[in-house]
């Protein structure tokens, strides 16, 4: 069942980017020019880029960070925000992307700049970005978008950093208050994607201003979400087609990687802010959804190319090989790893 390695292969990564970016779909292992590139996608490949060097140490992680971090820079428009569908040609679908596509690029600003191995150079750029990008922020609707923005932010220092976490922490906290209802702890009447993103920014935000009300719903939704994605033997996220809405029962199709990796983020922070060891349990069984520890006991990855299946359908797995799939793989590989080294060091 178990199908990972102690060496991360890289070659997918390298596959599925082109001097432009990261291209956004595959069929199969072949990546597929058809779909062109997200923004979204390789803001989060800058995340995993950085991760990479850190680790490893080799140039060719560091050309990867220039080559998504230029591609930021030419998403953004002339208002700050970002737009988000490029075709093959290079040619933008749109003006601008959706406030979720903005709150991922703003975490992945944040921890790119607050990064020790980001070089000068791309700091400057980034930090060009960012300061473009925060008149936005106060704005936002999507709680999602908010949540990336919290997780991209608490990486950076400032009195109004700070302060901006707080406030877009409290309206978090004020949705959370308005939807929580009985046994129902969530912050809308629905758990659609990105959940664990909601819970993990207000620990963020918790960790920053020391805010007890932050933490203390992030642990009660925390625990509710993870009470619905949790059995016994495997992690088990809530399937896209149908999601859960309150008084139903969660999809059970398709898992999604994104998932897998978000929960496992989620888990670790909550571990690090709590010290219980239930929640570094739970990271550690989303790591292993990858690996075949999930609900077709089949693994994610392709060993031959390093790249990860696009989910788990009803019938078996999705075999093409995206890249929001690769990059969640990979950022839980890294992130794991390292926590599991440091906890023998």
């Amino acid at each position: 069942m178990h199908c990972f390695s102690n060496i991360l292969n890289d070659d997918y990564i390298f596959l599925l980017t082109d001097d432009t970016g990261m291209l956004q779909h595959s069929k199969f292992s072949l990546p597929d020019p058809e779909h062109g590139y997200v923004t979204e996608d390789n803001a989060r490949a800058l995340i995993m880029a950085l991760m990479l060097y850190e680790k490893y140490k080799k140039k060719k992680y560091l050309n990867l960070v220039y080559r998504y971090a230029s591609f930021l820079l030419n998403a953004q428009n002339e208002n700050g925000r970002f737009k988000n569908f490029m075709r093959y040609d290079r040619k933008w679908l749109e003006e601008e992307g959706t406030e979720d596509c903005f709150g991922r690029c703003l975490w992945a600003l944040g921890f790119a700049l607050s990064n020790l191995h980001t070089p000068n150079g791309v700091k400057q750029g980034l930090l060009y970005m960012l300061n473009r990008a925060m008149p936005h922020v106060t704005v936002l609707n999507s709680p999602r978008s908010k949540a990336y923005c919290i997780i991209g932010l608490a990486h950076l220092e400032g009195g109004n950093i700070s302060r901006l976490i707080f406030e877009t922490a409290q309206t978090l906290c004020r949705q959370y208050d308005e939807y929580r209802d009985g046994e129902w702890k969530w912050f809308e009447n629905v758990l659609t994607y990105g959940n664990y993103v909601l819970p993990w920014s207000l620990i963020k935000a918790y960790r920053v201003t020391g805010e007890n009300k932050f933490l203390e719903v992030a642990i009660e939704s925390l625990e509710f979400l993870n009470g619905i994605t949790f059995r016994k033997e495997y992690f088990k996220p809530i399937g896209c087609h149908g999601w859960l809405a309150k008084g139903a029962n969660p999809a059970e199709f398709d898992e999604q990687p994104v998932e897998a990796c978000e929960g496992l983020l989620t888990c670790l922070e909550a571990y690090e802010a709590t010290n219980q060891r239930s929640y570094l349990q739970k990271a550690i069984k989303c790591y292993e959804w990858y690996a075949g520890f999930n609900s077709k006991g089949v693994c994610l990855i392709d060993t031959e190319c390093g790249g990860c299946y696009d989910g788990l359908t009803k019938e078996g797995i999705n075999m093409n090989m995206g890249a929001e799939s690769l990059i969640s793989y990979v950022i839980s590989y890294i992130k794991i790893s390292d926590f599991i080294q440091a906890a023998h060091r």
